[in-house]
């Protein structure tokens, strides 16, 4: 196979397609499969909704929609440009969850009628995964289209970066004997839709002192005018820093949601030590790998592929969908998302500083993520 994507892509031509589970091979086939057969399903899913789980796809299918507005490093490219990574994402769904994914690319930009034309779509699948959507947009849509529906929604871009962000901190805190959460000072740069859902999630998971940054500098209560996801973020501003985040001193973690080069040097030299830095950037991180060696971050973490520790969402989104279809999830809790962390981080038997996750090739996660889910669901019964 090239590994020219251009290439590549040309000549697949979609990295998906739709099959048949089964084949028509006779008269008597298709008049089960189809006309007069297929009658008393849809009959009995008429009398009750609960049973198109039974008989139909919904109950492995997921839709992987957006609108092309933030689309990886690339910005607002249009929904026809979006379609090559919903393909992208299909296809790890299938590899690794054997989850059936149907990429949605909507010409829409109103959030408005963009859940609304979710909702119309719903009743075919068995949860939403919203994909490459601006922000704060998407806070919007997510909640409303959780409010609306009785599947759940899950945008990955938040959650799926924030799961895997608290599995590889579980594993680094552990390798360097910090396990005391409360104890650990953490610095987050990028106010998007990751630095939000990780500061949130860092927060459930019992992390109190956390500063998220954006581009004027600290976001504290002291600061006016500020959005109202961003007024959420204030409350875990243990200190009420209000710098700039070349003048933060003495965090223990810094994670970067942002942009490369959004990190001054100073901020690195002035982390305690041993200290801990994910820089999320993709295909270009906050700090190079060789920018990390001459800074010498004891354990490092970046969204690629390339370098050890990678911080990506493919090691969560195909378990966790996996485990929201089959346990009929209807909203996902702060507890699933832990549990999934934790699914992600106990993968990782011999961790070292540059072995704090998974493999994405690692069949354990999927496993392990869907019996943490299911003890979370159980233990809330």
């Amino acid at each position: 196979m090239t590994t020219d994507p251009l290439e590549l892509h040309k000549n697949l031509r979609g990295k998906i397609f739709i099959g048949p589970k089964t084949k028509i091979r006779t008269i008597e086939d298709l008049a089960t499969l189809y006309t007069p057969g297929v009658a008393k399903p849809c009959m009995e899913i008429a009398k009750n909704k609960k049973t198109v789980y039974d008989y139909t796809m919904k109950g492995n299918t997921v839709a992987i929609v957006t609108d092309g507005t933030r689309v990886l490093g690339l910005g607002d490219i249009g929904p026809e440009a979006a379609l090559p990574v919903m393909e992208g994402k299909a296809l790890i769904m299938q590899q690794f969850g054997k989850i059936d994914a149907i990429p949605i690319c909507l010409d829409c930009k109103d959030p408005d009628q963009f859940v609304n034309m979710v909702r119309a779509l719903a009743p075919g699948f068995g949860a939403i995964n919203l994909e490459d959507i601006s922000t704060p947009k998407v806070f919007y849509i997510e909640k409303r289209l959780t409010e609306l529906l009785d599947i759940p929604v899950f945008h990955d871009d938040q959650h799926g970066t924030a799961m895997v962000t608290l599995a590889g901190l579980y594993n680094a805190l552990k390798v360097l004997g910090k396990p005391n959460a409360r104890d650990v000072k953490i610095g987050i740069v990028g106010a998007g839709s990751a630095g939000y859902a990780i500061a949130k999630l860092l927060n459930a998971a019992g992390f109190v002192d956390i500063v998220v940054f954006d581009s004027k500098g600290a976001i504290s209560q002291a600061r006016s005018g500020l959005e109202d996801y961003k007024l959420e973020l204030t409350q875990f501003n243990r200190s009420n820093f209000t710098g700039q985040l070349k003048d933060f001193h003495g965090a223990d973690v810094l994670i970067a949601a942002s942009s490369p080069g959004s990190i001054p040097m100073e901020t690195i030299m002035n982390m305690k030590k041993p200290n801990i830095v994910f820089a999320l950037s993709n295909p270009i991180s906050e700090i190079s790998i060789e920018q990390a060696r001459d800074l010498r971050i004891d354990i490092f973490g970046t969204g690629r592929s390339d370098y050890p520790n990678q911080i990506n969402n493919s090691l969560c989104f195909p378990g966790f969908l996996r485990a929201l279809l089959d346990l009929r999830v209807t909203r996902i809790t702060y507890e699933m998302k832990i549990a999934a962390a934790k699914g992600i981080a106990e993968s990782v038997k011999n961790q070292t500083r540059e072995k704090i996750v998974p493999d994405v090739f690692d069949k354990k996660v999927v496993k392990n993520i869907f019996k943490r889910v299911r003890s979370a669901i159980e233990a809330k019964k």
